[in-house]
């Protein structure tokens, strides 16, 4: 199907969030309309930034109320629409038929618009490597778009710890088969790694797992990745233009999956140290790594440690197709603890002789 217009009108789920907001930013910056979708428009403690961009002031920017729990809530918002960017986010991921019902409410509501011809959907990087036998990523090391998770392991349930992998590739395989089936467009898949950078709202700070760790760490509370596994990041603004890039490509075919993440690859123990190299003025006590996890865990440390160092991370395709430059994570995460800092209002637990907000 077609790639949206330049200047056309593109739908952004899940507006209020990490990644969305920044989506909805980078498309008013790029002269796109856009009608960003979020749960209460009222809500001044996740809307106001949205209000506050240019775009809003001149009608550019709208807001819309949309609950993904209800069929047809997207009709009258998606009519009219050359795109949408469905970066919702759900409650939870254990019961995979409700996730199932969410994917066709938002699909009845595509098909239903009559103008959208592309989707992009926000998966992750769980529905490649997300795995319950960590000897898979022995196996199969190279971390790209054709890569899945064994899902012939009997182990692999959502009861296991494995509920979001399964929910975005279920969510991957339901936009991809409708837009074959309707033929009027098309479900474009964008996998991104680990997010970090700037929050543009204080809510934002717990409203994904990354950005609230980073904030837990100013706190003085840094624990261990599950299985081991570094950070496998991309900067939120830099996830953002890829989410645009495959609205805007002339090149994509439905069904397609595109990795955004800058291979970048960090263990979280060094993240909560880097803090303090990159800003020594901040004086940010760097706490300890805690490590909760069973001794049967703890046990495998090395080898747990080893195989992910033996994964090799690519992002050829979204590179190519985009002609994106990944930033580095040194000015992802500056930027993101900064961001915390005055727009979380985070207090950080700072070494003696260092006050918070104040210079030294």
């Amino acid at each position: 199907m077609a790639p949206v217009p330049k200047g056309g009108t593109i739908a952004v789920t899940g507006a209020a969030g990490f990644i969305g907001g920044w989506v909805v930013r980078r498309l008013l910056d790029k002269g796109y309309r856009v009608r960003a979708c979020v749960r209460d428009p009222g809500d001044a403690s996740k809307t106001a930034f949205l209000k506050a961009m240019p775009g809003f002031a001149s009608g550019r920017l709208t807001l819309h109320a949309a609950d993904l729990d209800q069929a047809g809530c997207f009709d009258a918002i998606f009519k009219g629409c050359n795109g949408v960017a469905h970066l919702s986010h759900l409650s939870g991921y254990l019961d995979q038929d409700a996730v199932r019902r969410v994917c066709e409410h938002v699909i009845g509501s595509i098909d239903a618009s009559g103008s959208v011809t592309r989707v992009v959907v926000t998966s992750s990087i769980a529905a490649v490597i997300s795995e319950m036998d960590l000897q898979e990523l022995v196996r199969r090391p190279v971390l790209y778009e054709d890569r899945y998770p064994d899902q012939s392991n009997p182990r692999r349930t959502p009861e296991r710890g494995q509920g979001y992998s399964m929910g975005k590739l279920v969510a991957e395989q339901a936009f991809a088969q409708a837009a074959q089936r309707s033929g009027t467009w098309d479900a474009i898949t964008c996998c991104p790694g680990d997010n970090v950078g700037p929050i543009q709202s204080s809510h934002q700070q717990t409203g994904g797992p990354w950005q609230q760790l980073i904030a837990g760490m100013l706190k003085g509370s840094c624990p261990q990745t599950g299985v081991y596994r570094p950070w496998m990041t991309v900067d939120v603004r830099d996830d953002a233009e890829c989410h645009i890039g495959l609205l805007e490509s002339a090149e994509v075919k439905n069904g397609e999956r595109y990795i955004a993440w800058s291979t970048d690859a960090r263990r979280v123990e060094d993240l909560c140290a880097d803090i303090d190299r990159l800003l020594p003025e901040l004086g940010h006590d760097t706490p300890a790594v805690t490590d909760d996890f069973p001794e049967r865990i703890r046990a495998r440390e090395a080898e747990m440690r080893r195989i992910w160092a033996g994964c090799d991370l690519r992002n050829e395709r979204i590179r190519a197709l985009t002609g994106i430059v990944f930033r580095p994570l040194d000015e992802s995460l500056r930027d993101c603890v900064e961001s915390l800092l005055s727009v979380g209002q985070v207090v950080p637990r700072l070494r003696p002789g260092f006050s918070p907000f104040a210079p030294n």
